[in-house]
């Protein structure tokens, strides 16, 4: 039996995984939108539903798979620990440079200064009531 990873591992699987997350599907769909042979995509799905990624139920004249969510559950409880792993480092990261390269304080936004007298522009010679 092949080992959780070694299966996610083969990118045809992972190209199906990734189709079922939406719905399920039959072989022919996944045959389609993958554009993979029918003995290829039944070899993978085999795979897949010996190790527990995905079930199948029978529909009239097809046999639709779909994912089992036990099995990601487990992947993802075994890479919490990364995760942990990783903020951690990317935190202590972030903070040294931020003591590196200080972002500058905020800029106080310009205000508008009033101008008294002379209109300033292409219309500075034309009185207020006049048009174009």
């Amino acid at each position: 039996m092949e080992s959780t990873f070694e299966i996610l591992a083969e990118p045809n699987r992972r190209a199906i995984l990734s189709l079922l997350v939406s719905s399920q599907q039959s072989v022919g769909e996944i045959e389609r939108r993958l554009g993979m042979t029918q003995p290829t995509v039944s070899k993978h799905l085999r795979v897949l539903r010996e190790a527990g990624f995905v079930e199948s139920m029978v529909d009239a004249q097809r046999r639709l798979y779909r994912l089992k969510p036990e099995p990601f559950q487990e992947v993802d409880a075994w890479l919490e620990q990364f995760r942990r792993f990783w903020s951690a480092h990317v935190d202590a990261l972030e903070r040294h440079l931020d003591r590196m390269h200080p972002l500058p304080p905020p800029r106080a936004m310009p205000t508008k200064r009033k101008t008294k007298g002379k209109r300033r522009g292409p219309n500075r010679d034309r009185d207020k009531g006049e048009a174009k």
